[in-house]
Order: structure tokens, then C-alpha cells, then sequence
């Protein structure tokens, strides 16, 4: 999955970059000074190549962000990680005691829930509690995976103000230039070039960054509410299996 998503990235900002060469090749003829405007060719080249490379990337860093909020919101979802047909197929099955067959329900429908409840009754020769301990491993194990997931957008959020920084950093680093090239005779039209490029990478990192950030927390608070709902939906499914072993060893 993330090997066609890296893919759709590339693909994306190849024709984003040939689009807006091309846009700016034919903006103006040669012969006439290009006017100063507000475009978004203006905005992208006014800090040179560098400046384009950079915010480049930053706009390559947005449509990674954007996919991956999508992917997420897709998948991230109650019923795509315990589905109601699988609860209701395996509370029927083990309210009749059967273990195997609840197995192979499991394998059929694989989701978080169906791994969790397959994870614990594989430990059911063990007793309860070698089961409730399997249930609680699994529980945290398949938190974890989700966890990981979503923490790509926590990195693209902490990524993106970095390289925004990068282009304030250049952009300051050329306007200083020009002062040194002139001896402190620049004016200020000289040095707004390297100004603006400062302004709008600095602009460009945070506008990815707050939403990639908040994202990754509402994410994070999903995840965390539904591996709590799995757990206890698990709990509830292997109550029959939790009487049968508990009176098996009173019997005992």
C-alpha cells in the first residue's frame, strides 16, 4: 500500500513540476520585464530555482499529507476494524462452544478484532488466564501497528516547518549576499527577493504542518477510542469461553 502511495507522489509532482515550468516559460515574452503580481508562478519562482525547489517539496509533503489523512479516514474506522456481521457470527459461535469454528471465522473476515479474538482462543488449552494475557498482547500489538501508521503525519508535520525553515534561511542568506555584493549600498527592491522567498517557504512549512498535526492527533484519539471499544467487544465475545474454562477448572 505505501509502495503505491509513494508512487502516486511521484507521479503527482512530476506533473506538478513540468505544469508549472511550463506556465512559467510562457508567462511573458523575453523582451518585456514580467510585472509583480500575486500568482502562484509569481509566489513559487520568486526565490529562483532554490526557492522552487523548496517550496516543491513542500508541495510534495502536502500531497503526501493529503493522501495519507485520506487513506486514513478509510481505514481508520469502526467498522472496518471490528465489523458487526464478524461480532455478531462470533458471539453465536462460541455461545454454542465452537472454538474451531470461531478460528475460521476469524481467518475469513481478518480485521483488529478478528486477530485479537483468534490470538486468544488459540491460548485456550492454557486456561483463562493464559487467554485474557493473549487477548491484552494482541490488543497492544494491533494498537501499535496503528499507532505506527499514523505516525507518518506526525513526522510530515514536524518535517514541514523544518524545510520551510531551510527556504528562511536561504532566502535571508541571499538578501545578505546582495548587501555584501553592494557594499551596503543595496536598496530595498534588491533585497526583497531573497526576503520573499523567506516569507513564503516560512508560510508554506507551517501551512502543512498545523493541519498534518492536528490530523495526526484526531487520528491518534480514534485509534486509541476504538482499541479500547475492540478490547471490550473481544472481552464480551469470549465471555462464553471465560465461563467454560473457569468451570472446567472448578471441576478440577
Amino acid at each position: 500500500m505505501y509502495r503505491s502511495f509513494h508512487k502516486f507522489c511521484m507521479v503527482v509532482f512530476g506533473l506538478a513540476f513540468t505544469f508549472l515550468l511550463a506556465q512559467h516559460a510562457l508567462a511573458q515574452p523575453a523582451a518585456e520585464p514580467p510585472p509583480a503580481g500575486d500568482s502562484i508562478t509569481d509566489i513559487i519562482f520568486a526565490g529562483g530555482m532554490v526557492g522552487f525547489f523548496i517550496v516543491a517539496l513542500l508541495l510534495l509533503l502536502s500531497v503526501g499529507g493529503t493522501a495519507l489523512a485520506v487513506e486514513h479516514m478509510l481505514t481508520i474506522r469502526r467498522h472496518v476494524l471490528m465489523p458487526d456481521e464478524l461480532t455478531s457470527q462470533l458471539r453465536n459461535t462460541l455461545a454454542q462452544g465452537q472454538v474451531g469454528q470461531a478460528i475460521q471465522q476469524c481467518d475469513q473476515t481478518p480485521c483488529a478484532l478478528a486477530t485479537m479474538v483468534k490470538a486468544a482462543l488459540l491460548e485456550t488449552e492454557g486456561g483463562w488466564p493464559a487467554v485474557e494475557k493473549a487477548l491484552e498482547e494482541e490488543t497492544a500489538e494491533q494498537a501499535g501497528r496503528l499507532f505506527r501508521k499514523i505516525e507518518y503525519l506526525s513526522v510530515l508535520g514536524n518535517i514541514a516547518p523544518m524545510v520551510g525553515l531551510l527556504g528562511t534561511v536561504i532566502g535571508m542568506i541571499l538578501a545578505f549576499r546582495e548587501v555584501a555584493d553592494t557594499q551596503g549600498a543595496a536598496r530595498a527592491g534588491q533585497l526583497a527577493s531573497g526576503i520573499y522567498q523567506a516569507l513564503v517557504t516560512t508560510v508554506g512549512g507551517l501551512l502543512i504542518a498545523i493541519p498534518a498535526l492536528a490530523a495526526y492527533a484526531v487520528f491518534r484519539n480514534r485509534v486509541d477510542g476504538l482499541m479500547a471499544e475492540c478490547m471490550a467487544t473481544a472481552r464480551s465475545i469470549l465471555t462464553p469461553v471465560k465461563r467454560a474454562l473457569l468451570g472446567r477448572k472448578q471441576e478440577r
